[in-house]
């Protein structure tokens, strides 16, 4: 199968009557054009996407491909990520946690409020922020949402 486009998302294409697939792209994977990959149900896959994908990104369900009898939809997996929370009587942390995140080119991205952030999880990173005053930061797994990245980027950059 040669996955080149989206199509839309499962919410958007008609399924009935059709097997649904499902193929993973890792969170730092999602803005690249080339993928080798195995869906769900042992199906490989090609996907070369054009370079609106280097902008938009591959997002959870989005559809790949669609056939008589099959659609592929991508699936972002849940990672490790470190939750960042800045107390509410230190706003200025926020300043020094966005620099200290940003000094290493590392994606970040916002959380349920003003003054919480999600960022990939590495130990040296953790200990870093766990340091600065004010803020208190816990490991966790969730699913990225591009929407709320904070980085021009997403890349898997760490020093």
């Amino acid at each position: 199968m040669l996955c080149e486009q989206v199509f839309g998302t499962l919410h958007e294409i008609d399924t009935v009557g059709k097997t649904v697939e499902t193929v993973d792209i890792e969170w730092h994977e999602a803005f690249k054009k080339i993928h080798r990959k195995t869906t769900d149900k042992g199906h490989e896959v090609g996907i070369r996407m054009d370079d609106s994908v280097l902008t938009r990104g591959l997002r959870q369900d989005d559809v790949i491909y669609v056939d008589d009898n099959t659609v592929v939809a991508v699936n972002i997996p849940p990672c490790e990520a470190i939750r960042a929370e800045v107390r509410r009587d230190h706003p200025r942390q926020i300043a020094k946690l966005c620099y200290e995140v940003g000094n290493t080119h590392t994606t970040m991205f916002r959380g349920e409020d003003d003054f919480t952030f999600y960022i990939p999880y590495h130990e040296p990173m953790m200990d870093k922020l766990g340091k600065i005053h004010g803020v208190t930061v816990e490991k966790t797994t969730l699913r990225f949402d591009f929407d709320k990245s904070l980085s021009s980027t997403i890349n898997n950059h760490h020093h």
